[in-house]
């Protein structure tokens, strides 16, 4: 991994300085999709580690709910957006990882488009969890019971034409036609971003 920006490792510097509620610290990372949270939260997990604080990603997307589930209920299309989360059992997940046991947590494959139960873990030597996710900072209910779990709320803010290219982008990547690329991100992202940034709970830091 290259080296961090000047702007990661200050931000390592304040979460290190940061009070902790409970034996870990929970760093929350929101924003919209393809606004850089994946990366951030890798960079700043192997900042932080490197400071001498054992950290560690867990994504908020290893609960989406199953496709045979959001098929039934007329959801497929809207795959991403809050609803299609099982955000009950994220916010169990998440209030077990501020004690000292070792916890096992989901991921997502997205070149499967499934989520894999414990397909991770988090070991009880982890000082400092670095937890990504569209909604983590969503003022909707259930989704704004989750802001008094963080030790730390950082909010990313990317303009939506940017958004907009990345997204593109994105679903271009994963082998999808320039047609079914724009009606992806147009159809189901975009109004997940704008869902995202039109509606956001207090946070700690803007990135």
């Amino acid at each position: 991994m290259n080296a961090p920006s000047k702007k990661v490792t200050e931000l390592a510097s304040k979460i290190i300085a940061a009070p902790r509620a409970g034996h870990r610290k929970l760093v929350a990372i929101g924003g919209a999709p393809a606004s850089g949270k994946s990366t951030l939260a890798e960079q700043l997990a192997a900042q932080l580690t490197n400071m001498g604080c054992a950290s560690k990603v867990v994504p908020m997307d290893g609960f989406h709910l199953d496709n045979r589930i959001l098929a039934k209920r007329g959801m497929q299309e809207r795959k991403g957006a809050p609803e299609t989360f099982d955000v009950s059992g994220f916010a169990r997940m998440v209030k077990s990882l501020h004690g000292s046991d070792e916890v096992f947590v989901p991921i997502f494959d997205r070149s499967r488009d499934i989520a894999i139960a414990c397909a991770d873990v988090v070991g009880s030597d982890c000082d400092t969890l670095v937890i990504e996710g569209n909604y983590l900072l969503l003022d909707e209910p259930f989704w704004r019971d989750l802001r008094a779990e963080w030790d730390v709320a950082i909010m990313l803010k990317v303009p939506i034409a940017v958004l907009r290219e990345r997204l593109v982008a994105r679903w271009l990547a994963y082998g999808l036609s320039p047609a079914d690329a724009q009606k992806r991100a147009r159809g189901n992202d975009l109004p997940n971003a704008e869902r995202v940034t039109g509606a956001v709970t207090s946070f700690d830091i803007e990135f």
